[in-house]
Formats: C-alpha cells, sequence, structure tokens
C-alpha cells in the first residue's frame, strides 16, 4: 500500500468539522427518496412535492451504481502507487499522455458522477490537469453500454461521429490546459511525482501483487477509504440531484422540444438547459436521442451531451475542491463550450 494513502486517510479522520452541506443534501435526499417510495402512493398527487419526489427517486435509482462503482475504484487507486499510475497515463505535456488519459476515460464504463470520483483521485495520484480534464471531458457518456444504447437510439453513424467530436475535444483541451500550466497560467500539481528510472512496471506490479493479503480486511478497508475520499464529490452529486429535481418539476418536457430545435435560439437554449439541469450519463443519453430524433437538431444533441459535462456545475466545484484552484475549474467551460458550438451549430 502507498504510504501517501495511509497519511491521506489519516488527515481525514483527523477531520472533525461537521460537513453540513453534505449531511443536509443526504438528509433532504433521504426524506424525499422515502416519501415517495412508502408516502406518494398513498396521497393524492400534490402540486410540487410529490413529482420532485418522484423525480429524486429516479435520479438516485440511475446513479447509485455509478457512484458506488467510482468509491470502489477511488479505494483502490488509494492502494496503488503514485508511480504505477503515472507510468499508466505516461509523462504529462506530451500528446502521447493526454491520448492516454482520453481512452481511459473512452473506456471505462462509469457515469458521469462516478467518473467524477475517479478524475478527482487520478489528481491527487499525480495526473496533470490536462490528463484529468481529458479524462473528464471524454469520458461520461463514452462507455461501452451507453454507446450501444445511443445505436440504438440515434443509429450507428450518428454515435461514432459523436464519439469521435468527442474524442477530439477532449485530446485539444486536454493539451491546452498542460499548455497554460506550463506558461504558469494554470497551477501546476503539487501531486506529481518524477518515475524513477531503473522503474519496471510489469516487474514492480508483480511484486505488489504478490504481497498483498486479498483478505476481507483488505476489501473492507478499500471500501472504507474510498467513501471517505469521495464525500468531497458525493456531496456535490447530492446538491445536483435536488437541483436537477427542482428544475424538472418546475419546467415540463412540452417546453423542451418546443424551444431546442436547431437554430441559435434553440442551441442556446440547449447550453442554458444542460447547465441547469444535472442529469447522469444515463439520463442525458435519451434526451440527446430526442434532440436527434425528434427536433431534428443534432448538434443540439451532441451540445447537450457535451455542454452538460463542460458547464456542469458539480464537476465544476469538484474540480475547484480537488485541484484548490478557481482557475482551473472555469477554464474547463471556458476551452470547451466554444469547441462544442462551433460544432454544434455545423452539425446543425
Amino acid at each position: 500500500m502507498d504510504p501517501s494513502s495511509q497519511s491521506d486517510c489519516c488527515d481525514s479522520k483527523k477531520k472533525t468539522n461537521i460537513d453540513f452541506l453534505l449531511w443536509g443534501c443526504l438528509s433532504v435526499v433521504s426524506l424525499f427518496y422515502l416519501f415517495h417510495l412508502f408516502v406518494s402512493s398513498t396521497l393524492s398527487p400534490l402540486s410540487f412535492v410529490t413529482p420532485f419526489a418522484l423525480s429524486v427517486f429516479e435520479l438516485i435509482n440511475t446513479m447509485w451504481w455509478g457512484i458506488l462503482i467510482g468509491v470502489l475504484t477511488v479505494g483502490l487507486l488509494a492502494k496503488v502507487p503514485r508511480e504505477f499510475v503515472m507510468a499508466i497515463l505516461g509523462k504529462s505535456g506530451t500528446f502521447d499522455s493526454i491520448f492516454r488519459a482520453v481512452m481511459g476515460g473512452v473506456l471505462l464504463d462509469l457515469c458521469s458522477h462516478g467518473i467524477l470520483l475517479v478524475g478527482s483521485k487520478l489528481y491527487e495520484r499525480g495526473a496533470s490537469a490536462g490528463q484529468v480534464i481529458a479524462f473528464l471531458v471524454a469520458s461520461p457518456w463514452n462507455s461501452f453500454s451507453l454507446t450501444f444504447i445511443l445505436i440504438t437510439l440515434i443509429g450507428l453513424k450518428w454515435t461514432l461521429l459523436f464519439i469521435v467530436l468527442s474524442m477530439l475535444i477532449a485530446i485539444v483541451t486536454g493539451l491546452i490546459f498542460d499548455f497554460l500550466v506550463r506558461l504558469k497560467v494554470l497551477p501546476h500539481n503539487p501531486n506529481q511525482v518524477d518515475l524513477p528510472k531503473d522503474f519496471k512496471f510489469f516487474k514492480e506490479a508483480k511484486k505488489g501483487l504478490k504481497e498483498t493479503s486479498y483478505s476481507f480486511k483488505f476489501f473492507t478497508e478499500l471500501f472504507k477509504n474510498g467513501l471517505l475520499d469521495s464525500r468531497m464529490v458525493i456531496r456535490w452529486i447530492l446538491f445536483g440531484v435536488l437541483l436537477a429535481s427542482l428544475v424538472r418539476t418546475l419546467i415540463s418536457s412540452e417546453h423542451f422540444s418546443t424551444y431546442l430545435g436547431p437554430s441559435l435560439m434553440g442551441l442556446g437554449f440547449t447550453l442554458v438547459i444542460a447547465t441547469i439541469l444535472e442529469v447522469c450519463s444515463e439520463g442525458s443519453t435519451p434526451l440527446a436521442a430526442d434532440l436527434l430524433t425528434r427536433a431534428n437538431a443534432p448538434g443540439n444533441s451532441f451540445a447537450f451531451l457535451m455542454t452538460g459535462v463542460a458547464t456542469d456545475y458539480t464537476e465544476i466545484m469538484v474540480l475547484k475542491e480537488t485541484t484548490k484552484s478557481w482557475k482551473i475549474s472555469l477554464f474547463l467551460p471556458l476551452i470547451t463550450v466554444p469547441q462544442v458550438l462551433v460544432i454544434a451549430w455545423f452539425l446543425n
């Protein structure tokens, strides 16, 4: 086990301050979840409470598995020495390292909320800002399961085009971020380490796996450490659930299709709604498909998938907490949104 991960865990245990945002959001989410489960069916529909509780219920049921896998992945990464993470991602500031991060994001089958947990841990383990951003931008809906779902909804041609374009944006964005770090416009990751010249990845990995005891205690600590390290992200996810439920309750689905056509106004509304509406990747995929098939706006569909990542307030706040930098978090939409809008306009 990496000694630095032990110190991180110990530090988190020393913090005794109550996280009011985490426990407050968890309490409200739990209250409305249980309300829908046990109470709402026995009452006549209420003007606000019942649909709000239904939205909370649906969002939690949709994203729980992604959060759980994210927590487990974070716990596992905590046990992986930083040298291994850096060896897999490659030397920061190069095209190869950004491409590796993008492929990792595409291949990792996690929802947008689970991927946030992993991305924040990668930064802690030494990944550069560009690698983390490229990983996050490429990953939310580019998973195997959602790709097949998207193919059934909009066809193979549009799905492959969306994937290639999103990877292109992720690569360009990651390279720009690392370039800005070299210019000292953005802060350097203090967690980065240089690989020893005699470091042999497979030799060290084989040795580490052989020395690890896969006991019940090992998996218990893995989950516990993953949960402790994920609290920062989970609190913003829960806050996002409440805000998204509020928007879903106040804005009808009919208004979605009416105002989101293939025009500048429709593209603008798409950007605003994707920013406000905290939808897990499983929820964004059908909505994006509707924009293409029903509103006949492929650019809006692509923009909805991508700007939901680039302008997502949960992601921005998590980046700020992870990197301790408002600059990095605010540069995410500043760099990605113009690319998305230009591509979306041409697609329309």
